[in-house]
């Protein structure tokens, strides 16, 4: 079976962890921890780093960062992850939901206005598997009604936006490194800004809300989201190699591109004018004319070995909020958002990971073509 994503070991790695071993520092005050936030930061252009356990601790962090409260509201897309409703939930707040745009399948910006109140705190912007989203019009949007902006570059690593790197352009902008994104720590995440209040916030919330002046005094309920130095040694060493891995990426989508195009009744990702699209995931979308759904496809490639993962299913759809203690998360999404539900029925992703080849990427293709032409 061919994956649809797996880790390719660069070289160099073990020396740093078996550096971070020799040394023991392993916890979360080695240096490496201090190296990886300064070159990630500096990578994609933001003063300050704070890293963390996971890209979904990054987002929590942000918000409390931010310091949402109960019943404030943040804006952003269905088409995304649980983890960014998940921040802000755990805050008391309510995640606020915009459809996707059909082409990109981004938040489509142009709904975002309508659903801004007196309640609303910020906008999170989310680069969808690997494409910028439009953040000129997030960014006047935000400045015309005083909000911040969180940037989830965590499927964007790499990618750019007008020449910038996506997740320089948030008030603060997280960053996964699960072993699918662009660079891994095995689990882990970050938070870029260029507040140091954030910064300094970012710090106090990742490490159980301990204040620097006064150890084991706690003013704010935190948990404890720090990284450990082993994981840092990891991300420092693929730190060397990100500007290789983000041209894989590239490479592989234009490949992918090449071979798949033209092909009716299949949507290939986007790479609008502004952007770099580093495809995180390669993703189609099926034309119902086709006479497959993203289940009943990938069953067809399954046939012929291809391993396939669906899109993700919309927040708007997710079961939880049918419990009552969300009720006014249901409440505020009760509308359409018809985009997100036809890409999330529709779509699919390919095998496009780092240690997938060239190879592997024509076979699929030929398979697809087979099925569809």
């Amino acid at each position: 079976m061919i994956p649809v994503n797996r880790p390719l070991f660069i070289s160099g790695e073990a020396k740093y962890l078996t550096e971070a071993i020799r040394t023991g520092w392993i916890s979360s005050e080695g240096p490496f921890v201090k190296e990886f936030e300064n070159k990630f930061s500096s990578f994609i252009g933001k003063k300050y780093g704070t890293a963390v356990s996971s890209g979904t601790a990054a987002l929590e962090v942000a918000i409390g960062a931010i310091e949402l409260k109960p019943g404030d509201e943040v804006i952003m897309p269905t088409f995304t992850i649980m983890s960014c409703a998940v921040a802000v939930v755990s805050y008391g707040g309510i995640p606020v939901f915009v459809d996707a745009d059909a082409y990109s399948w981004n938040m489509d910006v142009s709904q975002i206005e309508k659903k801004i109140n007196k309640r609303t705190k910020a906008i999170m912007g989310v680069h969808i598997y690997g494409h910028p989203c439009n953040m000129d019009a997030i960014k006047k949007i935000a400045r015309k009604h005083k909000l911040l902006i969180i940037e989830d570059a965590a499927e964007a690593i790499g990618a750019e936006y007008k020449g910038k790197k996506c997740g320089s352009f948030g008030d603060i902008s997280c960053f996964s490194f699960y072993p699918n994104k662009t660079i891994t720590t095995g689990e882990g995440g970050m938070l870029l800004t260029n507040s140091k209040h954030f910064k300094d916030r970012a710090d106090m919330l990742r490490d159980l809300g301990f204040v620097k002046e006064k150890r084991y005094y706690h003013s704010e309920i935190a948990r404890n989201y720090r990284i450990t130095n082993i994981q840092a040694a990891l991300g420092v060493a693929q730190m060397k190699n990100v500007r290789k891995l983000v041209k894989i990426k590239r490479d592989y989508g234009a490949l992918y591109n090449k071979l798949l195009a033209n092909i009716p009744g299949l949507q290939l990702p986007a790479e609008k004018p502004y952007a770099k699209n580093i495809y995180w995931m390669y993703g189609v979308v099926l034309d119902k004319s086709t006479g497959f759904n993203n289940e009943s496809f990938a069953k067809k490639l399954a046939y012929h070995g291809i391993g396939t993962r669906s899109f993700f299913y919309p927040l708007h759809r997710q079961p939880v909020w049918k419990k009552p203690q969300y009720r006014r998360v249901a409440e505020k999404n009760n509308g359409n958002f018809p985009v997100a539900d036809k890409i999330s029925k529709q779509g699919l992703y390919l095998p496009s990971g780092l240690g997938n080849t060239e190879k592997e990427i024509r076979y699929v293709s030929a398979v697809i073509k087979k099925l569809l032409i």
